[in-house]
């Protein structure tokens, strides 16, 4: 039987991309998407290329009062789409970059930050382990900023810093059903992430490039490969890790 993985924040730019390495490893995907159905549905048609299965499910991921009716849907789909009524493993992906410099950060920013990259991932990963079969894994998506610093980010890092944390601690706490717990920190990609600040600015891009080993800024390819291979066998003894893929930014 195929193993099937979920992914939040799949229609498009790094999710989309996890999710297209993932149908080329093998698995059915079921993925989340807020708002634009068009683009999800190209996605699911990308998926099907492929050779694999595909549904998306709308979801907010900062509305927690929503995430009831996101597992009804999501056990619906599983028992009337897969022919199962179990997943085998999670990506955390969704989010989005607000820039929070000290000094200048409302409530709202923070709350809705820290309601997207912590209290979601959370809540819905404890009520997601209800759903996944033993031996599978999660993947939460971290950044590189946890590790060296750009002003404006102290609040979105702060949150990646506690899901880094938590991902140990998920670790250990579903080790007794071989349940593997990673984080993939990306350094700087070219997506629409943040405005797509890195992507369509020649001089940002060329100033990051420049601070990089390998000499160029990330693309979504790069990341979703390597999520790809954590939601595998190949990555069996991996567990309780913060793998950045940056490219060997600022050693």
């Amino acid at each position: 039987m195929s193993k099937i993985a979920v992914v939040t924040g799949g229609n498009r730019g790094l999710g989309k991309d996890m999710v297209l390495n993932l149908a080329k490893g093998g698995k059915d995907i079921i993925f989340t998407f807020n708002s634009k159905e068009d683009e999800a549905n190209e996605v699911i048609k990308e998926v099907e290329a492929l050779g694999r299965k595909a549904a998306a499910i709308q979801l907010n991921v900062e509305r927690q009062s929503s995430f009831d009716l996101f597992f009804d849907q999501l056990s619906n789909v599983l028992n009337n789409q897969f022919d199962g009524n179990k997943i085998d493993y999670w990506v955390n992906n969704a989010g989005i970059g607000l820039p929070t410099l000290l000094g200048h950060t409302d409530d709202k920013s923070f709350d809705t930050l820290m309601n997207i990259h912590l209290k979601s991932p959370y809540f819905l990963v404890q009520s997601a382990i209800n759903f996944m079969n033993d031996g599978g894994g999660i993947v939460n998506i971290g950044t590189g900023l946890t590790r060296f610093s750009m002003i404006g980010y102290s609040v979105y890092a702060g949150l990646k810093s506690a899901m880094e944390t938590i991902t140990k601690y998920w670790a250990m706490e579903l080790g007794n059903r071989k349940i593997r717990v990673n984080a993939v920190a990306p350094g700087a990609i070219e997506t629409d992430f943040g405005g797509g600040a890195v992507r369509d600015n020649a001089e940002i891009n060329k100033n990051i490039a420049g601070g990089t080993a390998l000499g160029r800024v990330g693309l979504p390819d790069d990341i979703g490969s390597v999520v790809a291979f954590l939601c595998s066998d190949e990555s069996k003894w991996i567990n309780g890790q913060r793998i950045e893929v940056s490219g060997g930014i600022h050693l």
